[in-house]
């Protein structure tokens, strides 16, 4: 699987960020940026990164009615980490109230920010099944092993991969450029290398039995759907 993050920084300070992003991509962490809670919630919601790291004082729309809007908006859960100045209990406790996962106050040590977004990646993961089952179809985050009708698949680890985001974003479809990005970050392959590898996992998952799962979403992605 992917090394490091996916991280949307929504923050107005271009100088924080910039300080932020540097530490954060040495670390291995790949950000995407936003400087106002409109834009911030539209990226959110359409890029579905690993964890957002959201200021409370935004023009547009603010942290806190962003990450409200958020958490009725987005197909799956986003832990978001709040960054701001405002230090008061009453301050903590809205953040809280509205949807943050944790609550950092500025200034902030740089890696006490990376400590608290690894402990956040891992919180998410508490109570996350070990297995997937999708119709016929079971995967073993554990082992790294799907099965289709109780035969095992023979899946390189890219496969795997891509088996596996299907398989955790069931029944929302994935776009190319989302598959992309969480296979090989932002330095992709330079020849269309997701087309071969999704006609690969066609041939292990879909060719020996009735029904295809893995559904191409025309103009979209591509989805599994459960079979019988």
């Amino acid at each position: 699987m992917k090394a490091g993050l996916d991280i949307l920084l929504i923050e107005d300070n271009d100088a924080l960020a910039a300080n932020i992003a540097d530490y954060l991509e040495a670390r291995g962490h790949r950000m995407d940026f936003a400087i106002d809670g409109a834009t911030g919630l539209a990226t959110a919601t359409v890029s579905h990164p690993d964890i957002i790291l959201l200021d409370i004082a935004l023009p547009k729309l603010n942290g806190l009615l962003l990450c409200e809007q958020l958490r009725s908006a987005a197909s799956h859960y986003i832990p978001v980490l709040m960054l701001t100045a405002r230090d008061t209990l009453d301050d903590k406790l809205a953040g809280f109230a509205a949807g943050a996962d944790d609550y950092l106050v500025k200034p902030f040590a740089l890696a006490e920010l990376a400590a608290r977004i690894d402990a956040l990646s891992m919180r998410h993961r508490v109570g996350t099944r070990h297995c997937i089952q999708i119709g016929t179809l079971a995967l073993d985050r554990q082992e790294q092993r799907a099965s289709r009708c109780g035969t095992e698949l023979r899946l390189s680890p890219i496969l795997w991969s891509i088996l596996l985001l299907l398989a955790e974003s069931y029944p929302r479809p994935i776009s190319r450029s989302e598959l992309t990005k969480r296979l090989w970050g932002d330095d992709p392959p330079p020849s269309d290398a997701l087309r071969s590898h999704i006609h690969l996992l066609r041939q292990a998952l879909d060719k020996p039995y009735a029904g295809p799962m893995l559904e191409t979403v025309h103009g979209v992605g591509f989805r599994l759907v459960a079979d019988q």
